[in-house]
């Protein structure tokens, strides 16, 4: 066995710590409770600072902790969690979204390190942090049920086990491996938004099912097909897995219709982009920042429409954000990547010609297959929203508005006070906008 992985079991040892909260709430209360759930941890990390040497050093030491002299990963990591049951005994966190949590960065861990003794890909290593992560949250919520915990249904349980474990693996690709505190704090704040919006009533096992599987099978395609890193493929699949489970298959096929036609549409006569100078990065792959970029809109505005489901308001203006924020980002996406390839645009403010790859330059070939991106969402909006004329008329023109709105933020702010990808964000919100206002009026 080596280090790495006896590491990771020493912390999944002290993660099922978590599993005396549940025993502790039965037979405890109040400030006694407090203390008994926080105390384990906080005893850990005193121990865990206190250690300069010795087999205890040796188990868990990582690299950075022997340059320092002193065991910060496995304190950090105890404070975390002790900060996890402050919210537990203080803020009603639900206990199985705290043993959840812990489980999913601990048994995650530890599949991780088993996989990468024998293999090196990293797309089959991230993958067994998420299964196994996964695996180890629904295996803790189910038998902090049996401890006296109140816990959600199965299905249910694999939802929020699938989005905390594709969060956590996210956040330690994107930033670095070692953030455990980040890790626990982010993926337990995730799980209890999700447990809050009571899906029970609205969201069925078969939905979830097909959920993740569906989301499961595009990401490693679109990792395959060199569409998304590894990061942009697990932010694209927690954003896909939201959409269905949270909003409906309508939603998923919208979203996906953007990554699909997108991401190929980057690939598509890459050599010529390339010596053109306007590629995208990466080989074409997208990375969670642009993935983001161009979705963030549309997860906000499907995440409120399962809040607004839950509190039983009308939730039919956040489908019009929803669809024209991704309108918007499929337009400006092909508008670039067809556009660009055409000779003599114009700066879309001064109508000057400008040399190809100019921010804010457009052409009309880009123009038109702009057009026709927002054209294919605002009809599959049609088809699964039941829009009608005027709203899909409606999701077409915003669609139009946020790609218009891209190209004046690149002629005028992008590479001073802006980057690409906050260009991105404000043109998709300025749709998302403009659809939501004009749908108060069609609806």
């Amino acid at each position: 066995m080596t280090g790495d992985v006896r590491r990771a079991g020493g912390y999944f040892l002290v993660g099922a710590l978590s599993l005396l909260a549940p025993v502790l709430d039965g037979v405890t209360s109040g400030r006694l409770a407090a203390i008994s759930t926080v105390a384990p941890f906080a005893f850990v990390a005193a121990v865990a600072l206190a250690s300069t040497r010795g087999p205890l050093f040796e188990l868990f030491a990582r690299e950075s902790d022997r340059e320092e002299g002193r065991l910060y990963g496995l304190a950090s990591f105890a404070l975390a969690v002790a900060g996890l049951a402050v919210l537990l005994v203080g803020f009603e966190l639900p206990t199985a979204a705290f043993v959840a949590t812990v489980f999913v960065l601990t048994t995650g861990n530890l599949g991780q390190m088993l996989v990468a003794t024998r293999l090196v890909n990293p797309f089959v290593v991230v993958s067994a942090f998420v299964a196994s992560g996964m695996a180890g949250a629904i295996g803790a919520i189910f038998l902090a049920g049996t401890l006296g915990a109140t816990t959600p249904s199965l299905p249910l349980a694999t939802f929020f086990a699938a989005s905390g474990a594709l969060l956590a693996a996210l956040i330690r690709s994107a930033l670095h491996v070692r953030d455990d505190s980040l890790v626990l704090l982010s993926t337990g704040l995730v799980i209890w938004f999700l447990l809050e919006l009571g899906l029970g009533a609205t969201t069925s096992s078969t939905q979830i099912a097909v959920g993740l599987g569906l989301t499961v099978l595009l990401g490693g395609l679109a990792y395959g097909l060199g569409t998304a890193s590894i990061t942009g493929m697990l932010t694209g699949v927690l954003l896909a897995l939201f959409a269905v489970v949270l909003g409906g298959y309508g939603w998923f096929v919208l979203l996906m219709t953007f990554f699909g036609v997108g991401g190929l549409a980057s690939k598509y006569r890459y050599d010529e982009k390339l010596e053109r100078g306007i590629a995208q990065e990466n080989e074409g792959a997208r990375d969670s920042g642009n993935v983001l970029a161009n979705s963030a809109v549309a997860l906000v505005a499907v995440v409120a429409y399962a809040g607004a489901v839950h509190v039983s308001m009308d939730a039919s203006v956040f489908r019009f954000a929803f669809a024209g924020a991704v309108a918007a980002a499929l337009a400006d996406t092909l508008s670039s990547e067809f556009g660009g390839l055409f000779d003599n645009p114009r700066l879309i403010t001064t109508f000057e010609r400008v040399e190809a790859g100019t921010d804010g330059g457009v052409t009309w070939q880009g123009v038109v297959a702009g057009l026709v991106g927002s054209g294919c969402i605002a009809g599959l909006g049609a088809l699964f929203f039941g829009l009608g004329v005027p709203g899909t008329v409606t999701i077409l023109a915003a669609g139009f508005v946020g790609m218009t709105v891209d190209s004046i933020l690149g002629a005028t702010l992008e590479g001073g006070r802006l980057d690409n990808q906050s260009v991105n964000l404000l043109a998709t919100l300025s749709a998302g906008l403009v659809a939501a206002a004009a749908g108060l009026v069609v609806l």
